[in-house]
C-alpha cells in the first residue's frame, strides 16, 4: 500500500493462533479438549487419534480457532452497532460455502460433466454469487468464460463438505433443510430457503501435531497370477521386516492393491496394476526399514515385478496429524487491528514504517443455541419397493449426480436424482443400510449419518472416521475423499423401469 502510494487504512484479524494456549493447557492437564465429534458417543475414533498426548514425541505444530466475521464487521464498521438478521448471515454463510472452492461451481469437479463436451472445462472461470439483504443469492459467473453455472453443478456444490442439514459457522447456524436452487437464466442460478439461528456455543479449533513419518512406493504387475503375486510380495516383505524386528513397530503398514487387468489386453499398460505400500510409525528408522527390506528381497520377486526407478517417496519424511477439537466461543480473544503508517524510517530510507493505530475487540455472538445431536434417520413413510415393478441392472451414476469431500476424518456425500417421478424410489432405496452395502470392502463398521434434503431430491451422508484422523495423515490414495462419489455411482443397482423414462442410458 505504502509503496503503490495508495491512501488507504488496512487492517488484520487476530485471535484466532491458539497454539501457546493448547501447548500450555495440555502440558498442564494432561487432558485434550473435547473432540468435535464428541457429542455422539455412537462414533468412534480412529486408532493414533489420541496420539497429541505424548507432548515430547507428537509436539504441537498450529492450533486455530474458526472465526466468524464479526472482527471483520467491527474493523469496517469502526465500532458502529451492528444488528444482525440470522436469516440474512445463514444465506450469505452458504453463498460463501458455493464459491469458496475456486472454479467448483463452474463445473470443476462436477460429476455430470460427460453429458457435455469437454471443451467448455478447459480454462475454468471462479464463480460469483449476488447475495441480496434477505441472504438469497443469484450463482454467476462472467459472460464469455468458459464453463457451465446450472442448477446440478450448483446442486453438486452445495452438497460438498456439508457436515449434515445444519451448516455451523462461528457468527450463525445455517438450516439448510428446505434450501431451494433453482435456473435463474442462463449461467445463472437462484439459492433460497436457508434460515438461520444463533451458533453453538463452542467453534472449531484445529490442532496439528507432529504424527512421525511416513513413506510409500509403487509396485507394478502384469496380467498372469496377479493375485497370486501380490500375496507373495506382502508375505516376503512382513517376513523381513519381522527378521529385523521392525514388523510391530508401525503405526500404520498397508499393501493396497490398485486395478485390475483387462481381459486379453490390448497393451501392456491395460493389464498392469499396481500395490501401493504405505507406512507410517513414530520414528524414521522404522519407515526406512520398508525400503531396507524391499532390497533385501528385491531378486526373490514375483514373475514380472517392475517399478520405476525414480524411489524417492520411498524416503521417511515427517507427517502432521490433525486433531480437530471443540473451543468455547467466549474464551476467544478476537481482534481486529487497524494499521496506519507512521513517520518515514530512522534509517533514512524515505520508507514509513507500519503501526497499530488502534485494536478493537470482535466480540463474542450476542447469543447462543445448544449445539444438538445432528439429524440422522432413513426416509419417512418409504415406498415398498417390490410394488414398483420389474427392474432393470444399472450403475447408479446413470440415474444419479453426486459429490463427496473431506471432513476432518470423515467423508461427506451427497447423491441426487433429477426427476421427481424418481425421488420416492430413491429415498425409499439409498438408505444408511444401503449406503453399507454400497461401501463394500471398504466398511470398517464406520458410524453412518444420513438426512434428506427434499426439494433437492437429494440424500446426504457422512462416513464418520473412514479418513483415519484426516487428510495429512490418512493412509487413503483418495485421502480427501473426492473420488468417493464416482466410486459409489460406479455401482450397479436395481433400478424400477418405471422411473426411467427420459433417462438416457
Amino acid at each position: 500500500v505504502n509503496s503503490r502510494g495508495y491512501d488507504l487504512k488496512v487492517a488484520y484479524v487476530a485471535g484466532d493462533n491458539l497454539l501457546e494456549e493448547v501447548r500450555d493447557s495440555l502440558a498442564k492437564t494432561g487432558t485434550l479438549p473435547a473432540h468435535l465429534d464428541s457429542n455422539n458417543p455412537e462414533i468412534q475414533t480412529q486408532a493414533h487419534t489420541d496420539d497429541l498426548l505424548d507432548i515430547q514425541g507428537k509436539p504441537i505444530v498450529s492450533a486455530n480457532v474458526y472465526l466468524g466475521a464479526r472482527a471483520i464487521v467491527k474493523g469496517l464498521e469502526a465500532g458502529a452497532d451492528i444488528m444482525i438478521y440470522y436469516d440474512a448471515l445463514a444465506g450469505a454463510l452458504i453463498a460463501g460455502h458455493l464459491i469458496e472452492c475456486s472454479a467448483y461451481v463452474t463445473g470443476s469437479n462436477f460429476s455430470g460433466f460427460t453429458e457435455y463436451d469437454t471443451d467448455i472445462f478447459v480454462d475454468l472461470v471462479f464463480g460469483i454469487v449476488e447475495v441480496d439483504a434477505g441472504g438469497t443469492c443469484v450463482v454467476t459467473k462472467h459472460e464469455g468464460t468458459k464453463g457451465l453455472v446450472n442448477v446440478d453443478v450448483v446442486k453438486c456444490q452445495f452438497l460438498y463438505e456439508l457436515q449434515g442439514d445444519v451448516y455451523l459457522n462461528s457468527d450463525v447456524k445455517a438450516y439448510t433443510q428446505n434450501v431451494l436452487i433453482e435456473a435463474a437464466g442462463k449461467d445463472r442460478v437462484r439459492v433460497s430457503g436457508i434460515t438461520g439461528g444463533p451458533p453453538p456455543p463452542t467453534t472449531k479449533l484445529a490442532i496439528f501435531y507432529r504424527g512421525g513419518y511416513e513413506s510409500q512406493l509403487l509396485i507394478n504387475a502384469t496380467g498372469y497370477g496377479t493375485d497370486k503375486k501380490w500375496e507373495l510380495f506382502e508375505k516376503q516383505i512382513r517376513f523381513g521386516l519381522a527378521k529385523s524386528g521392525h514388523a510391530d513397530k508401525f503405526q500404520f503398514l498397508e499393501f493396497q492393491v490398485l486395478g485390475t487387468p483387462a481381459a486379453n489386453p490390448s497393451s501392456q499398460f491395460k493389464s498392469t496394476t499396481y500395490c501401493r505400500v504405505f507406512a507410517q510409525a513414530g520414528n524414521a528408522e522404522t519407515v526406512m526399514a520398508l525400503p531396507l527390506t524391499m532390497g533385501e528381497f528385491a531378486m526373490q520377486h514375483f514373475s514380472g515385478f517392475h517399478l520405476s526407478l525414480d524411489r524417492r517417496t520411498a524416503i521417511p519424511r515427517p507427517y502432521l496429524a490433525f486433531y480437530p477439537a471443540l473451543y468455547q466461543q467466549k474464551s476467544l480473544k478476537e481482534t481486529v487491528n487497524i494499521l496506519s503508517p507512521s513517520s518515514p524510517s530512522s534509517k533514512g530510507t524515505g520508507e514509513k514504517t507500519i503501526a497499530v493505530a488502534s485494536s478493537l475487540p470482535a466480540g463474542h455472538p450476542p447469543a447462543f443455541e445448544p449445539l444438538e445431536p445432528r439429524k440422522n434417520y432413513n426416509t419417512v413413510s418409504p415406498v415398498d419397493l417390490s410394488t414398483m415393478g420389474p427392474t432393470t441392472r444399472m450403475r447408479l451414476g446413470d440415474i444419479a449426480l453426486a459429490r463427496s469431500g473431506d471432513k476432518g476424518a470423515n467423508i461427506n456425500f451427497g447423491v441426487f436424482v433429477r426427476s421427481a417421478g424418481q425421488w420416492d424410489w430413491f429415498r425409499s432405496f439409498m438408505t444408511r443400510e444401503r449406503m453399507r452395502e454400497l461401501l463394500g470392502e471398504d466398511d470398517d463398521g464406520y458410524f453412518i449419518e444420513r438426512v434428506e434434503f427434499p426439494h433437492l431430491l437429494a440424500v446426504h451422508f457422512v462416513i464418520y472416521g473412514i479418513l483415519g484422523r484426516g487428510v495429512s495423515s490418512s493412509t487413503k490414495l483418495d485421502c480427501l475423499g473426492k473420488g468417493f462419489a464416482d466410486y459409489v455411482r460406479d455401482k450397479v443397482v436395481e433400478v424400477p423401469v418405471s422411473v426411467l423414462e427420459g433417462v438416457k442410458l
